[in-house]
C-alpha cells in the first residue's frame, strides 16, 4: 500500500517536471516505449495537444501503454495484431526495430563465424544465454547437464557477471568446443554460428533470432511482470515456430533442457523448417516504418 502511494505521488511529480520540459522544448511529436517513466511524459503530450506515438514490444502490453493507448495518435505492435486490444485504426504490426547485422546467413558464413570465435567448425553449436544480466536456473541446469550437452555439440554459454566465477570454478577452460563468458560485445557474429540457442523470452531477442532464423529454445522468466515472457513464447509455439521448455519443469527434471536441445540437432530437416517458420515473423524494416509512423503523427499536429 505504502508503495502504491509513493508511485502515485511519484508520477504527479514526473507529469508536472514533464509538462515544464513539453512546454519549453514543445516538440512536434512525443515517441514513448512504455516503461513506467513514459507514464508522466505521455500523459503530458496529451494535456499539451502534443501527437504522440507509442511501441509495444511485447505480446502483453504493459499497464503504461494501457493507459497512454487511451490518448495515442498511432501505436506500433512488435508482434502480430491478434495478441493486443488496441484500436485497429491506429493501429499497426511493425515489429521491433533491431540491428542489419540480424539477418540469415550462409553455411559458409556460419562456418566462419565459428572459426571467428575459435569454435570447432564441421559441428553443431548451442548457444546458450540468460540474457544480459544472466539466468540463474539456466546456468545451473547447464553446469549440471554439461557432460550430455557436450556430446551433442559445442557448447557457449553467457552466464552474466553475477555467476561468472562460481560457473568458472566448475566448468572446463574455454577452447573449441566449450567457452563459458560473463558478456560478450559481439552477439551477432556468436549467433550467426550458432545451430542451436537457448535462451529467455525477451522480445527484442526473440525478434533477432528470427531473423536470424535459428532454431531456437525458449525458457520464459514467468516471474517478470505481467507474465508477458510466458505471453511472448506463446506467440511464436503457436506456429510452431519455436520449442519451449518450462523452466518449472526443468527445474525438477534437468533432462528436460538436453531433450529439446537433443532433438533439434538430431532432425535438422525440422529443426530447419521450424527456423522457417520462425523467420516469418522477421520485420527487417520495423526501424523505418516506425520512423514513418512518428513523421506522419507530427505532421499531422
Amino acid at each position: 500500500m505504502f508503495l502504491n502511494i509513493r508511485d502515485t505521488f511519484l508520477v504527479g511529480i514526473g507529469m508536472v517536471q514533464s509538462t515544464i520540459k513539453l512546454i519549453i522544448w514543445r516538440p512536434d511529436v512525443v515517441f514513448t516505449k512504455g516503461g513506467y517513466v513514459c507514464l508522466p511524459v505521455g500523459i503530458a503530450a496529451r494535456f499539451l495537444r502534443i501527437p504522440l506515438v507509442i511501441h509495444d514490444s511485447d505480446a502483453h502490453p504493459g499497464l503504461t501503454n494501457r493507459v497512454l493507448a487511451r490518448f495515442a495518435t498511432s501505436i506500433a505492435t512488435g508482434a502480430p495484431l491478434e495478441f493486443y486490444h488496441y484500436p485497429a485504426t491506429i493501429t499497426r504490426y511493425v515489429g521491433i526495430p533491431i540491428a542489419e547485422s540480424f539477418h540469415e546467413h550462409t553455411r559458409e558464413e556460419r562456418e566462419g563465424a565459428k572459426s571467428e570465435w575459435g569454435i570447432a567448425t564441421g559441428k553443431p553449436l548451442i548457444v546458450i544465454t540468460g540474457g544480459g544480466l544472466g539466468a540463474q536456473r539456466i546456468n545451473e541446469t547447464v553446469a549440471e547437464t554439461l557432460h550430455e550437452l557436450l556430446a551433442i555439440g559445442s557448447v557457449v554459454l553467457i552466464s552474466g557477471a553475477g555467476q561468472y566465477d562460481e560457473l568458472r570454478a566448475l566448468m572446463p577452460p574455454n577452447d573449441e568446443h566449450f567457452q563459458l563468458h560473463a558478456f560478450i560485445t559481439d552477439m551477432p557474429v556468436l549467433l550467426t554460428a550458432a545451430d542451436v540457442v537457448v535462451t529467455r523470452a525477451g522480445a527484442t531477442t526473440i525478434l533477432e533470432l528470427a531473423a536470424l532464423a535459428k532454431p531456437t529454445i525458449l525458457i520464459p522468466n514467468a516471474k517478470l511482470t505481467g507474465g508477458h515472457q510466458l505471453k511472448n513464447a506463446a506467440v511464436y509455439a503457436e506456429k510452431n515456430a519455436v520449442l519451449i521448455v518450462n523452466e518449472e519443469a526443468m527445474m525438477q527434471n534437468r533432462q528436460l533442457l538436453v531433450d529439446a536441445v537433443r532433438d533439434l540437432v538430431s532432425h535438422p530437416e525440422e529443426a530447419r523448417a521450424m527456423a522457417q517458420r520462425f523467420r516469418t515473423f522477421a520485420k527487417p524494416h520495423a526501424a523505418k516504418e516506425m520512423a514513418d509512423m512518428i513523421i506522419a503523427a507530427a505532421s499531422s499536429k
